[in-house]
């Protein structure tokens, strides 16, 4: 006769989501991407995930316009330049989400007064409508280029 033993183990729940860093260091993530046309929806599914890691799918929808906006932007700076790519960078601190965004054009953004007809021109006014603030700054590592950025606001 044959035995069969079967060993019970407890259920062990594995769930996606990361443990809080240290208090005091914030979330942060980063994503480099190449300056190509499909950046932009990339860095959309990119942050989506990285959200919902972070148990904020609540930001999910303005972030996602947010990013899409400062990527399309920056993709067009930084061919213009002959740069092959930009970084996008996620944080969360004291409850505060602020995504940036790098580039490698060392002009400032310039809102465009876009008429009735124009299909584009009007991404860093809806930034500026979606976020809490949204601000930009140069480089500081001595290469060209700025970082443009907005701090999302809850929906």
């Amino acid at each position: 006769m044959t035995a069969c033993t079967t060993v019970r183990r407890r259920t062990v729940h594995h769930h996606p989501h990361p443990v809080h860093p240290p208090p005091g260091r914030p979330l942060r993530e980063v994503l480099d991407l190449g300056a190509v046309p499909t950046a932009p929806g990339c860095a959309r599914a990119w942050t989506r995930q990285i959200l919902w890691e972070w148990r904020l799918a609540g930001l999910s929808d303005t972030s996602e316009i947010i990013v899409s906006e400062l990527t399309s932007n920056a993709v067009l700076a930084s061919r213009r330049e002959g740069r092959s790519f930009i970084r996008l960078i996620v944080t969360l601190d004291e409850g505060e989400l602020a995504i940036l965004v790098r580039d490698y054009c060392s002009g400032a953004p310039q809102p465009r007064d876009a008429g009735a007809d124009d299909e584009d021109g009007r991404g860093l006014l809806l930034v500026q409508a979606m976020s809490s603030r949204s601000g930009w700054y140069p480089a500081g590592d001595g290469t060209p280029g700025k970082v443009v950025w907005a701090v999302a606001r809850p929906e």
